[in-house]
């Protein structure tokens, strides 16, 4: 099998992922650590990542599920072609 026939993930799915990563990972890290004791605060309100993850979700989803489209799309041609 040459190079050019190998499955490959294009840019849109790497930038759904880093939303996914940068919009729902600081709300992920903040209830890792409340859930192993390492804060004081009894009741914590992630107010502000809560949001953030909110937002982010289903645009990274969104973005995630076009990039791997376009990439097995792109996958299938180039088998097709060979």
């Amino acid at each position: 099998m040459d190079s050019g026939s190998r499955f490959k993930f294009s840019l849109l799915f790497w930038v759904g992922v880093g939303i996914l990563a940068v919009g729902c990972g600081p709300l992920l890290l903040f209830l890792l650590v409340f859930e192993l004791g390492l804060m004081r605060d009894p009741n914590p309100n992630p107010i502000g990542l809560g949001l953030l993850a909110f937002l982010s979700f289903w645009p990274g989803v969104i973005v995630l599920l076009i990039g791997l489209i376009v990439s097995l799309v792109r996958y299938k041609t180039q088998q097709r072609q060979r």
